[in-house]
């Protein structure tokens, strides 16, 4: 104990940006709730989030078709009950699933994405399974004969043969609405409820094809992967991890979406306040980020000026011991073509898997000035 206090001392003169506890002790001694109240997960939204930005598209779904190849690593490495990091709409519940933390933060720095979160729980909470929960988000009749042992492709495509139903959409818009707002008491006003509106729309219109580039993607994105895709990708040893893989995935997630647990904010990752604010939550309850899924962000935050530099600032201020992780999307755009000639990314349909690496050696590699360019950080991942 002498000596672990010693070191301690001479870390905290050294200036180092955090210290290892040993492997799954924070998690161990962790005071994180089981689960949050509706006030409790409503204040942290409010008190963690910074003001709606820009970003070109919609992106009201993911466009990586090879977001599963890092997952049996991840469980791995990475034990159940830690803290979930991530940004973007469904594909964190594939991972959140797959890893099952003890609570979850979605950054994103569109209101639009916390919006699609807030859709997301009031469907899982009010869905008894998954062709019910698709039925309600496709705003389209339940095909006959779908029951818990239904495939993902057997799934999607009865939804996909189905007739959408203005009706049903209007209907689930106003229960998804009443859910929130009513039996949850949050607070939504006029701007949110048209952004739900318009969030829901989108996938009556793009129904289970619906796209990364629906309806446009901002003149971008052409041939991105939908729903079903993705939905029936899977790893590199053609296991399927997806959320909606299993009955057993969508009854954990609607579990955990019941005890307010995955709680989305508006957040950039180059802002003052949101990474900054959940490092301190997870700090007073004795917890370590164990996973930080970036998808492609940093690639855009190294062609703004140093929004980099502050987002791996803001990181070096989460708890982390050696087990967290980045989970980051390495495919196509500017940057990544920079990174090591012949480096073994294989293609998966124009997009290319998703890779990892340790937080704590990246951070250090930013401190020790190694990190200048995305490339530097694809080079770092595995």
């Amino acid at each position: 104990m002498a000596a672990l206090l010693r070191f301690r001392r001479l870390a905290a003169t050294a200036g180092l940006l955090a210290i290892s506890p040993p492997i799954g002790s924070a998690i161990a001694q962790s005071s994180l709730p089981a689960r949050l109240t509706d006030k409790e997960i409503w204040q942290l939204n409010g008190d963690f989030s910074e003001p709606n930005g820009y970003f070109r598209s919609d992106n009201f779904l993911s466009n990586e078709t090879g977001f599963q190849f890092v997952i049996p690593e991840l469980v791995r490495l990475v034990k159940p009950g830690g803290v979930y990091l991530g940004v973007g709409p469904e594909q964190n519940f594939t991972y959140i699933a797959s890893l099952q933390p003890k609570i979850a933060f979605i950054f994103d720095i569109r209101r639009g994405n916390m919006i699609a979160h807030l859709m997301y729980k009031a469907l899982f909470e009010t869905s008894s399974d998954r062709a019910e929960f698709l039925s309600k988000l496709f705003s389209r009749p339940r095909p006959a004969g779908l029951d818990s042992t239904s495939t993902p492709e057997q799934l999607f495509q009865a939804y996909i043969a189905a007739t959408p139903d203005s009706i049903a959409f209007h209907r689930n818009l106003a229960a998804i609405k009443s859910q929130l707002t009513k039996t949850h008491a949050f607070v939504m006003n006029d701007s949110d409820s048209k952004l739900l509106d318009y969030t829901y729309g989108a996938f009556y219109g793009g129904g289970p094809q619906i796209s990364y580039n629906y309806p446009n993607g901002g003149g971008f994105g052409r041939g991105m992967p939908n729903y079903a895709t993705l939905q029936s990708a899977t790893d590199a040893n053609g296991k399927n991890w997806a959320y909606l893989a299993t009955e057993a995935n969508f009854r954990w997630l609607k579990e955990f979406e019941s005890k307010n647990l995955l709680v989305p904010v508006v957040g950039d990752f180059a802002g003052p306040k949101a990474i900054r604010s959940v490092g301190q939550y997870l700090k007073d309850h004795h917890a370590v980020a164990s996973v930080f899924y970036t998808s492609n962000v940093e690639q855009y935050l190294f062609q703004q000026d140093d929004d980099w530099g502050k987002y791996y600032r803001n990181v070096a201020t989460l708890p982390l011991d050696s087990t967290s992780t980045f989970i980051r999307s390495v495919g196509g755009g500017r940057g990544f073509y920079n990174a090591t000639p012949g480096a073994n990314f294989p293609q998966l349909g124009g997009r290319l898997p998703s890779k990892i690496s340790s937080m704590q050696e990246l951070i250090k590699a930013f401190t020790d000035g190694r990190i200048q360019s995305y490339a530097d950080v694809i080079n770092m991942s595995r």
